[in-house]
């Protein structure tokens, strides 16, 4: 796909090609492995799959594979060292990406509590529409 450098981008236009980039950046999957790369540095596949928590191996495979598309992760391999030493870090566009996302991960820790306590609430209030 060419980008049109004289159209304006507008995240909210369905046929934008930001739209596209924001929506593989939206994944919680990888969201998640550009603050733990961020936070952690360059990881092997097994030091990463342990760092997220409960991703799968082909989720992590393919969250690798989006975000290595994108330009975002950098996959290296050392075959000096056996068996080969294979990394996954994040590339200067990566790095830039897994900062403005330091501001949405610290709102969520902060601010996690008060959602919970909002979706208690709210399935409170909706308890009866269940039941019907």
């Amino acid at each position: 796909m060419t980008i049109d450098s004289d159209r304006p981008m507008d995240i909210l236009d369905a046929a934008c090609p930001s739209r596209d980039v924001f929506v593989d950046l939206a994944d919680k999957w990888a969201l998640l492995m550009l603050a733990s790369l961020r936070e952690r540095g360059a990881q092997r596949y097994s030091e990463l799959q342990r760092s997220l928590g409960g991703i799968s191996r082909k989720m992590l495979s393919q969250t690798l594979r989006t975000l290595e598309r994108d330009g975002l992760v950098l996959r290296s391999v050392d075959p000096e060292v056996l068996p080969p030493l294979v990394l996954y870090g994040l590339t200067d566009l990566g790095g830039e990406i897994a900062e403005e996302t330091r501001a949405l991960c610290s709102w969520t820790e902060k601010r996690a509590a008060r959602v919970h306590e909002a979706r208690v609430a709210y399935d409170q209030r909706h308890a009866s529409d269940q039941g019907a």
